[in-house]
């Protein structure tokens, strides 16, 4: 254990010393690195997304900065190789095969709803993450965004699926409060002008809440 801190101790100190030692090329790193961690946040980026793309970029970086730590170089060739890296690992995960099948399970039945108009907001809000029916966008082909999406509808069906209805749904019950308090749709479904349908008006969102709870399964004395 002591070992191991003190070659963290080691590695932290000589990284401390090469970021002062390349000021203008850590200062262009580390705000890709903080405008990433921002965006990240934003969509929802599932926590492997953040593994693999810091080991892809930064390991090469770092080695590239390690094998030269005894000669003498810029920033400007420093900045070439992050980018380099950036550019290759953005290319290689387009080979990793999550999130690019975009078929959709059956249907499996769902609630017998209160009426037409709750099951059509219903699919505007909730659909596109808790439903068998997700229409995908054009670019949930591309990596990392394809994990982003995938990973929010594997949780979200994982929680409730609406169209999985013959399957007990303990989460449905949550629907309402869930989307009483706001949290539903998550803000990051509507980032950036994405699924603007989704954003609900405060007189949708009490048409829906009265209509699901006019809807059997939706309440907790419901079975």
């Amino acid at each position: 254990m002591k070992n191991l801190m003190r070659l963290a101790t080691k590695s932290l100190v000589w990284l401390w010393q090469e970021i002062r030692k390349y000021k203008v090329a850590s200062s262009v790193v580390i705000s890709f690195a903080l405008v990433f961690l921002v965006v990240s946040i934003l969509i929802g980026m599932p926590p492997i997304g953040y593994i693999v793309l810091t080991t892809f970029i930064a390991c090469p970086t770092l080695l590239y900065v390690y094998k030269n730590k005894n000669k003498s170089t810029t920033n400007t060739r420093l900045l070439l190789v992050f980018f380099a890296a950036t550019v290759g690992t953005l290319i290689v995960i387009q080979a990793i095969p999550y999130g690019k099948n975009h078929t959709n399970p059956p249907i499996n039945g769902e609630p017998a709803w209160s009426s037409p108009r709750t099951r059509e907001i219903m699919v505007r809000a909730c659909f596109g993450c808790h439903s068998n029916e997700v229409e995908y966008p054009s670019y949930a082909s591309v990596a990392p965004i394809s994990w982003v999406v995938q990973s929010h509808i594997d949780e979200g069906r994982s929680k409730v699926n609406y169209q999985e209805w013959n399957v007990n749904q303990r989460g449905a019950h949550d629907t309402i409060e869930v989307i009483q308090n706001g949290s539903m749709p998550p803000s990051f479904y509507t980032t950036f002008g994405r699924h603007p349908e989704a954003k609900l008006t405060k007189s949708e969102v009490a048409e829906l809440i009265a209509g699901l709870q006019a809807t059997p399964g939706f309440n907790e004395g419901d079975h």
